[in-house]
């Protein structure tokens, strides 16, 4: 295993430390127990959001926390969830007076030690409300999950419920509005090959030279089937099928896409995916409104690509147009 880290048991406290220093403008973070916040908290009386998982999905989640996304965010060991006690912690920050929504990926310690803390906030007088995502149409009852798996479509609810928190709804309107967004997009990813989580130092899968993951999730679970490798043409029209067909779009439809890497992709093999992408929603008359590339959802360095796609309608469109400026999205 060759990473530049120091010791494999410090990589989160670390990186936490990095992080601080490099937006000190923007963020403080917290240790024992770790847990990120604004620098600038919002005003008194809007809704507080948060959420968090296991590190090595950076810039995810803490990448995101700032004006119009998140207030706080909790990063538990590398592919491992948070526990309660910083949850709980990060909860009370993000508590301005008007509650505050857990976004949650779903997978079962993210959901359970949420649900736990989530608990916990209502004794202390803090109401709280969850959303859980589960946008990756690859598999159900994966190896960590009930269900399907939260995955790179989370950035788009935490930047839309961020935006309505941030304009001034309620609890009850920024957790329907997050909701909308989980129910409105879907989200599917390939592997080209694994990743190494540093307390293991040996890849999580084994994969053939010619050989590729497709439905892969961001902790190296397996997909739906295991083939050769193919073209990019070729794999995101089967990425781009299956997150058209679970989402029922039509044509005139609009829609907001994500060609996500997987933490080991460069940018011009990602373009090349978008370029794809947008020729085959072309093709069924599916209006695209906005698009990102890059790499914003991580596997740590796995080599790979997610193809997300949402339905929007005008007052999504407005509130994923909202000003936002994070570490990791400004």
């Amino acid at each position: 295993m060759k990473k530049l880290v120091n010791d494999v048991h410090h990589v989160v406290k670390e990186t936490l430390e990095g992080f601080a220093h490099a937006h000190a403008d923007l963020v403080d973070v917290h240790f024992d127990p770790d847990f990120v916040t604004r620098k600038t908290p919002k005003e008194a009386g809007k809704v507080g959001i948060i959420s968090g998982g296991g590190s090595g999905h950076e810039p995810l989640h803490a990448g995101y926390v700032g004006l119009g996304m998140l207030d706080a965010a909790v990063p538990g060991a590398v592919f491992t969830s948070p526990t309660p006690d910083p949850i709980l912690e990060a909860t009370k920050a993000a508590d301005h007076g008007a509650g505050v929504l857990h976004i949650v990926k779903n997978y079962t310690g993210d959901v359970l030690n949420f649900e736990t803390a989530s608990e916990l906030a209502e004794m202390e007088d803090i109401t709280v409300t969850t959303v859980i995502v589960n946008d990756d149409v690859a598999v159900e009852d994966s190896l960590y999950t009930a269900g399907r798996r939260g995955v790179a479509g989370t950035i788009f609810v935490e930047k839309i419920a961020g935006a309505a928190a941030e304009r001034g709804d309620d609890l009850e309107s920024v957790t329907r509005i997050a909701q909308q967004v989980n129910d409105q997009m879907r989200s599917m990813g390939l592997a080209l090959g694994p990743c190494t989580v540093p307390h293991a130092g040996k890849p999580s899968f084994d994969l053939a030279d010619d050989e590729i993951e497709l439905g892969i999730g961001i902790h190296g679970e397996p997909g739906y089937r295991r083939g050769h490798m193919e073209s990019a043409d070729d794999l995101i029209a089967e990425l781009y099928g299956k997150v058209r067909d679970d989402l029922e779009l039509k044509a005139g439809e609009k829609v907001i896409t994500l060609i996500n890497g997987m933490g080991g992709t460069p940018s011009s093999e990602l373009y090349i995916c978008h370029r794809r992408l947008v020729e085959l929603l072309e093709a069924d008359s599916i209006v695209i409104e906005r698009s990102m590339v890059g790499n914003y959802v991580t596997s740590l360095e796995m080599p790979g690509v997610s193809v997300t796609l949402l339905r929007v309608d005008e007052e999504l469109l407005e509130l994923f147009d909202a000003p936002v400026h994070t570490p990791a999205w400004k």
